[in-house]
């Protein structure tokens, strides 16, 4: 390439004509930059992308899903200006797994990812994995993530290393040793007030909104609450009749209606796709500090519909029609595939995405392409649901844990989901025919899957051999 040498002061020797002539130059030698600029321009009508995401957040925590003592003013209007999910299902009914399944489209069995990681894991989400946010950086948007990802925390593992231009907040669950706040790829506080960590996370994405304004922006806000331990800021201390666990959802609704408002503000939100839903059911080991799962059976850490169906809302001003319900069934992992086709962006071929595209849901009002859901605990598959019905295996029981609800024993389930959502009434006697068709199409379902790798190792136990040769010692000497 032909070298370019124009000097300071010769450009103030020429003024004006000597910039345009240097313009020009680069224009000629550069054609990508160009070329980038053009697909900037081109990209300013993609639709605006903001994924709301809450933690341990039950089906019956919010009013739209019929919580009467908790107020939820901005997401039930999120609801009555747009659709409502009564059937919508998390990859997992803990957090890394379903956190990795909504990013890829792919339920996280696929990946390895079947338990939570710890500050202490040396592992996270394989780089090789495609996020939404790569999908949408290639495409020209600017991505950014507010709050949890709990996807491992070591640099490799981190959100600019998967797709994300920026990144702030807590690099795994509010509970765990070390609760730091990161920015980008580095710690910036050791000491963190999480009774400000709701207001935090929404000051941070007003700026993000405030910045990329006038570009398309994919926005994922992961709050940390309402994750034990639970705390609000002092303006909504008692503000709910639920106790502190109401005061935190409802400050998590007027953080919603902060976003909605900033990008009202800017006129943003007839080019936005507004999505809020939860990682997977309540903690209702937590007691009052847990949410509710309404009118489902049990909640996290169980294959029940409490532990895996989440409250989901979509807004589209324009695009969405108001005031919808969607009583079928739909996956976390269908964002995936569903965004990619709103951008206008191919998914990745070279592996099998599992979700659906719900555009036919979202903008015609039609419905999902597949109607089955396979039921995993970490690696072990206990549940398939297809139409109305759901088989469940049997289950030994749980005698409870301060961590782990109680849940006793069962047989063979066959429920109706449609007329039983809080599955109490056993059909397996009734119909044993239909519940052996179940179980034999979803031990085919799980035989398409292929081979799934070994479960990543988050961490081991600690070797405290020396401690028991002490204490053997000092016993021994007590003798």
């Amino acid at each position: 390439m032909t070298q370019v040498y124009i000097g300071i002061a010769g450009i103030k020797s020429f003024g004006v004509n000597a910039i345009i002539l240097l313009s020009t130059l680069l224009f000629i030698l550069f054609p990508a930059c160009s070329e980038n600029k053009d697909k900037i321009v081109a990209n300013k009508n993609l639709p605006n992308i903001v994924y709301i995401f809450a933690d341990d957040l039950g089906y019956g925590d919010l009013g739209c899903y019929g919580a009467k003592d908790i107020r939820t003013p901005y997401l039930d209007s999120m609801a009555g200006e747009g659709i409502l999910f009564s059937e919508f299902y998390s990859a997992s009914s803990v957090c890394s797994p379903s956190r990795a399944a909504l990013l890829t489209g792919r339920i996280p069995q696929r990946m390895g990812i079947n338990q939570v990681f710890f500050p202490e894991s040396f592992t996270g989400m394989p780089p090789s994995e495609i996020t939404i946010a790569e999908l949408l950086k290639g495409k020209g948007y600017a991505t950014g993530i507010v709050g949890k990802w709990h996807l491992g925390h070591h640099l490799q593992f981190l959100p600019l290393q998967q797709g994300f231009d920026t990144y702030f907040g807590i690099p795994y669950s509010n509970d765990m040793r070390s609760v730091v706040y990161m920015r980008d790829n580095k710690m910036v506080e050791d000491s963190v007030d999480q009774r400000m960590t709701t207001k935090r996370y929404t000051a941070e994405s007003l700026k993000f909104i405030d910045r990329h304004r006038n570009h398309p922006f994919y926005l994922y806000l992961a709050y940390n609450m309402p994750h034990v331990p639970i705390y609000a800021s002092g303006e909504f201390i008692g503000s709910s009749q639920r106790g502190l666990y109401g005061d935190v959802i409802q400050e998590i609704d007027w953080s919603v209606g902060q976003i909605l408002n900033k990008l009202a503000e800017h006129g943003l939100l007839e080019n936005t796709l507004i999505v809020f839903s939860s990682d997977n059911g309540p903690w209702l080991a937590m007691k009052e500090h847990g949410g509710s799962a309404g009118v489902l059976r049990e909640g996290k850490q169980y294959t029940f519909e409490g532990g895996l169906r989440v409250p989901t809302l979509a807004m589209w001003k324009g695009k969405i029609a108001p005031n919808r319900i969607y009583s079928r069934m739909a996956t976390q992992m269908d964002w995936f595939p569903t965004i990619a086709a709103i951008a206008d962006i191919k998914i990745p071929t070279d592996r099998p995405i599992d979700g659906r595209d719900l555009s036919e849901v979202l903008f015609n009002e039609g419905a999902r392409e597949a109607d089955t859901f396979l039921y995993f605990d970490g690696d072990k598959l206990e549940g398939y649901r297809k139409g109305d019905y759901k088989v469940k295996l049997p289950y030994q029981g749980f005698s409870g844990a301060p961590w782990k609800k109680a849940v006793a024993p069962h047989d063979t389930l066959l429920i109706n989901l449609k007329e039983d959502p809080g599955e109490l009434k056993n059909l397996y006697s009734s119909n044993p025919e239909l519940a052996r068709a179940l179980l034999t199409e979803m031990e085919m379902e799980l035989e398409v899957l292929g081979p799934l790798p070994p479960s990543i190792n988050i961490g081991r136990a600690q070797d405290n051999s020396h401690y028991d040769y002490l204490m053997k010692k000092r016993n021994k000497e007590l003798e």
